[in-house]
């Protein structure tokens, strides 16, 4: 099997594939069991070359542990030869149907611009892929380009706000009359578009995904998905994963030949703590409730912003330390002998009462009235205009203005400190909380390498900063954050490779598993079973014969 074809799950045999095997093994002399179950004692080499994605098992294997694993046969298989990362200002075919309609700040739907091409897959793709969290519902798709002489197509990103999951079912309802048009009405029921769903919104929208698009939807596990996106994207798209600091931003990192194990830190809405120990070898060893959730909803409160993209480009602007406590404020300096300097938030949020109480006793030295104070003021009060005499205006009276940036950045002179400042201390106390746990949970479980992913992130220079300075802080150096450019797709990505292949379990549909098979027995040891029998199985299925069992 090519080392460019990237598949989650090796495809397994099926039962006429197991009959197969057990008439050609009887015909050439091969020692079967009385009951006839050829499967439960054939023992195949597994010394076959390594295969990206897949875990590399040493000595054999016995096909009874394929009986094991039948309810996930098989996935997808992604030709990822000459992969690459689409720039943001390459020309890309857009569709008078897509959906991607408004402002990323404004809008529900959020578009990624980098799309990852994939030039040398040409088979066709017959489902989408969705991973619905609490806060985001990520879409991951297929597409040709349109009007492109070029073979392949490319893997498409999107988001939506999971409040406006009809927004998303409408677009994926456009996706699926594309995919009609491209492949014909009458297309056999095998090739009919599917939804993989994962995350807990596979639950939660399950009957109504159904419902809206008339399609199979099929569910996966949330946790299995992220580990293999995760591994798809560190070992099989070139300028996916890299590294961050202000003096280093961006360093891009090639996968090493110690891929595991590492720590995987998930961070959606909450945040999850995945210890990887190989292919599908995971364990969940933490959470923290504080997460892009908390961000989200505290921000909201506590300023104007009405979107996590808006939040963010206040928090650029923004000055944290007109909000928090920092080192310098208690020391006058840095404090050297435990290494934190004069800018180390000591406290956050720690100015705010102080500055608040302060501009309240001089807002009522000044008559008790702050500016939003007075503006009503002046609202409320009767009005005459060339002798007419009107009523004060009412607040639904005055029209408002739709809020600008800039809105949340200007300082009331009862409040000294912006929303922009506020969106950025907090954004760092979630970040630098994060950063310190994920850091504690790789020393208990001996891990130095640490991946970010989730939508929190979204290539946020601050956000990225903040988790790969508390790294190499508490660790001294000795451990590496990871960031990836796809970071929020991880799970919608995983469910989209688990898909199984068309056909599974019927007649004709076993080619690659037979490729397997011989593979396998290619490097068979004395005990193995015969070259002869792998040959006429493999004749056998590829013509469509009949196989007795």
């Amino acid at each position: 099997m090519p080392n460019d074809i990237y598949q989650a799950d090796a495809p397994l045999l099926s039962g006429d594939v197991k009959a197969a095997v057990g008439e050609e093994a009887r015909e050439h002399g091969a020692h079967t069991p009385t009951d006839g179950n050829i499967l439960s004692s054939l023992v195949i080499p597994n010394e076959v070359p390594p295969v990206h994605g897949r875990r590399e098992r040493s000595g054999t294997v016995c096909i009874a542990e394929i009986d094991e694993t039948l309810s996930h046969p098989g996935s997808v298989r992604i030709n990822v030869k000459g992969a690459f990362i689409v720039d943001q200002d390459s020309s890309t075919p857009t569709h008078s149907d897509d959906g991607r309609s408004g402002s990323p700040g404004r809008s529900p739907v959020r578009h990624e611009t980098q799309d990852i091409r994939l030039p040398n897959h040409t088979a066709v793709v017959s489902h989408i892929a969705i991973d619905i969290g609490g806060s985001l519902a990520k879409l991951v798709y297929f597409s040709r380009e349109a009007h492109s002489t070029e073979p392949g197509g490319r893997l498409n990103f999107q988001s939506f706000e999971t409040d406006h999951i009809d927004d998303c079912l409408e677009f994926m309802r456009k996706l699926k009359r594309r995919y009609q048009r491209a492949n014909g009405a009458n297309s056999p029921p095998a090739s009919e578009l599917c939804v993989m769903a994962t995350g807990g919104g596979a639950y939660k929208f399950y009957d109504k995904i159904r419902e809206v698009l008339g399609v199979d939807v099929l569910r996966e596990d949330e946790m299995e998905c992220l580990i293999i996106g995760l591994d798809f994207f560190i070992n099989e798209i070139p300028r996916e994963v890299f590294t961050y600091s202000e003096e280093h931003p961006m360093q891009f990192v090639e996968p090493g030949d110690n891929v595991y194990p590492y720590l995987l830190v998930n961070i959606g809405s909450g945040v999850s703590f995945l210890k990887v120990s190989g292919p599908r070898e995971y364990e969940r060893v933490g959470g923290t409730s504080l997460g892009g959730g908390t961000l989200w909803g505290l921000l909201s409160l506590l300023t104007g912003a009405r979107t996590f993209d808006e939040m963010l480009d206040l928090a650029s602007e923004g000055d944290n330390s007109n909000v928090d406590m920092l080192v310098g404020d208690i020391y006058g300096t840095d404090y050297g002998k435990i290494g934190l300097k004069s800018t180390t938030i000591a406290s956050s949020f720690g100015k705010v009462f102080r500055k608040k109480r302060q501009a309240e006793t001089e807002a009522e030295d000044s008559g008790g009235l702050a500016h939003k104070d007075q503006l009503h003021h002046r609202q409320q009060q009767p009005r005459t205009h060339n002798g007419v005499h009107t009523p004060p205006l009412l607040d639904e009276d005055v029209e408002q203005p739709e809020p600008q940036l800039s809105d949340f950045m200007s300082k009331d002179p009862s409040r000294p400190f912006s929303s922009a400042d506020i969106s950025r201390s907090l954004l760092y106390a979630i970040s630098n909380n994060i950063g310190q746990i994920a850091y504690l949970q790789s020393q208990i479980h001996g891990l130095s390498h640490i991946y970010f992913g989730g939508s929190f992130i979204r290539g946020h220079p601050q956000t990225m900063n903040t988790l790969s300075y508390a790294i190499k802080f508490w660790s001294k150096g000795a451990k590496q954050a990871y960031f990836l450019r796809h970071e929020g797709y991880l799970g919608a990505v995983g469910a989209f490779l688990k898909r199984q292949p068309r056909n599974w379990g019927r007649r004709g549909s076993f080619e690659e598993a037979a490729l397997e098979l011989r593979m396998r027995a290619r490097t068979r040891s004395a005990d193995s079973i015969p070259e002869e029998v792998i040959s006429s199985v493999d004749d056998k299925l590829s013509g469509g014969e009949e196989v007795a069992a």
